[in-house]
């Protein structure tokens, strides 16, 4: 068994109990600490790092998230690729509640946060045209269909700051544009991952059609949790068989996106 980890999961609280042997790891980084020490260990026989992306007691808020040590720490540790979990609502009633989505694209509508790790010294500018890894989405899309999930095999995800949730206008207006997910996560952490030339995959999970989508009282918390507790174990299921899956070398663009540009500082 190696004892490095390749392959690190940024997910919720429901990930705790799915790896063995597991090893805190405490890593100190540029940025301050991650959002709670790593655990390190087995899962399908490969080592594999977690870190509770709202920190173990769910303290951070989605705009307080310390994003940039956490994907940071990961790359720190060994890590190349990342799969991203995480409880998103729809905005299409073709996508209902349990729903598991593997975005294709990207749309930022957050504000204020830190998104980038070359804001000083020289400018590097990092091809985000297609946000994630290809191959990794390929893994994941074939281990969702081999177990049955209701799926949608692309889609586009829009992050809003948060923590609050749309209003109905903000929600079809949304629609109105053709984007099919809504979530606070998913930025700045994949555009960070390409940064460091980590290989990022999301896994969205569909808790609650969003509030212009159908008449009601609108998204609660109350909702997003039952959905994503309903649904945790066979996520967590998933994320084992596409850790299997996953081939050992990256031969896909993301290790090399870096390639040719002049980096201000030295990545871990």
């Amino acid at each position: 068994m190696p004892t490095t980890p390749s392959i690190g999961v940024i997910g919720g609280s429901g990930f705790y109990s799915f790896l063995d042997d597991v090893e805190e790891v405490h890593v100190d980084t540029p940025y301050g600490p991650p959002s709670d020490p790593i655990a390190v260990g087995d899962l399908a026989g490969r080592r594999v790092a977690f870190v509770p992306r709202h920190g173990r007691d769910h303290r951070y808020p989605p705009h307080k998230i310390p994003y940039r040590a956490n994907l940071w720490a990961l790359r720190s540790l060994g890590v190349g690729r990342v799969l991203a979990p995480s409880a998103v609502g729809s905005l299409t009633p073709d996508l209902g509640p349990g729903t598991l989505a593997i975005p294709d694209q990207l749309v930022d509508r957050t504000s204020g946060r830190p998104q980038t790790y070359y804001d000083e010294g020289a400018a590097v500018h990092v091809s985000f045209s297609d946000p994630y890894c290809p191959h990794g989405r390929r893994t994941a899309l074939e281990a969702a269909r081999s177990t049955g999930w209701d799926l949608a095999d692309d889609g586009t995800l829009v992050v809003i700051e948060g923590p609050r949730f749309s209003t109905r206008a903000e929600s079809r207006w949304f629609a109105a544009q053709g984007w099919t997910l809504i979530g606070m996560t998913g930025h700045p952490e994949a555009v960070l991952a390409r940064e460091l030339a980590l290989c990022y995959t999301p896994l969205c999970l569909v808790t609650d059609l969003d509030a212009g989508i159908e008449e009601g009282e609108g998204v609660t918390m109350e909702e997003v949790l039952r959905v994503f507790g309903e649904n945790v174990g066979r996520l967590r299921s998933l994320v084992a068989d596409i850790v299997t899956a996953l081939p050992a070398e990256r031969d896909c663009p993301c290790p090399n996106v870096l390639d040719g540009l002049e980096l201000p500082l030295e990545l871990p």
